[in-house]
């Protein structure tokens, strides 16, 4: 098969770390972990748990990530290149045209279910941290230079039927669906951020998707402000996501 670099880019709390597991138990699949994670940290100033080891074990200049985004798989025997990236890591007056070069999904997930997560590990204030907003200007972009809307998937879907929702996002991307997919092994990985211990804890004690299950959440004060920020563009993003329908129509009028 040849090469394909995959940029998936989600805000936080959004199934971005299962996927990863996802694709990462491919026998064709090098992942890499949020690259852009320690320039985001260092231009912010926030105090992410675990910051200074974040800044430590990654490149903080722009030119230099987009240059090892960029690169082939670093294994030559892996031909899918893939990127866990998080969209509010495209920092505002940062070049994001590097991006075209590559093939993007947006990952989206209910800023309901988003928000009440990310409070639990981190104080929320302000909308730009989940990553809406970067995704909308990734979105709109990629319109612009290619004259369509890059690949949607909403986590929520996948959870509910990974093996249809993995199968149509593959033959999206033009790659191979797998069965390996579904699965993978318990616990850590070396391909994780030094952030892992901070944020993994769940997942790693995953080995599969399970079915999305409701919850009565219950937002107030400026977290329900947030939300209110965020839900539009969450709305105009899943109108446009990848659809069970969408792989039956293609199949049909081949």
């Amino acid at each position: 098969m040849k090469g394909i670099t995959i940029a998936m880019w989600s805000g936080p709390r959004s199934l971005s770390t299962a996927m990863m597991r996802s694709f990462e138990n491919r026998n064709d699949t090098y992942v890499i972990d949020e690259p852009f994670y320690a320039h985001f940290l260092d231009q912010t100033k926030l105090n992410h748990p675990g910051r200074d080891l974040v800044i430590q074990s990654q490149s903080t200049h722009w030119d230099e990530i987009v240059k090892l985004c960029l690169c082939k798989s670093p294994q030559s025997d892996k031909a899918v290149f893939y990127q866990k990236q998080m969209a509010h890591h495209n920092l505002q007056g940062f070049d994001i045209s590097w991006i075209k070069k590559v093939k993007n999904c947006l990952l989206i997930r209910d800023p309901l279910y988003v928000i009440a997560s990310y409070n639990k590990k981190f104080p929320l204030h302000d909308e730009r941290l989940l990553g809406y907003l970067q995704q909308k200007k990734i979105m709109k972009f990629l319109k612009k230079v290619n004259g369509e809307y890059p690949i949607i998937i909403d986590a929520h879907d996948i959870l509910n039927e990974p093996r249809s929702m993995l199968r149509i996002l593959c033959n999206s991307l033009g790659i191979r669906f797998s069965e390996k997919m579904l699965s993978w092994p318990k616990g850590k990985r070396s391909s994780d951020g030094v952030w892992a211990p901070f944020w993994y804890g769940q997942v790693e004690k995953t080995t599969t998707f399970s079915p999305f299950k409701k919850k009565d959440i219950k937002l107030s004060g400026s977290l329900l402000t947030v939300y209110k920020k965020s839900l539009d563009i969450y709305l105009e993003m899943h109108e446009k996501r990848l659809k069970q329908d969408h792989f039956i129509n293609k199949n049909a009028s081949n």
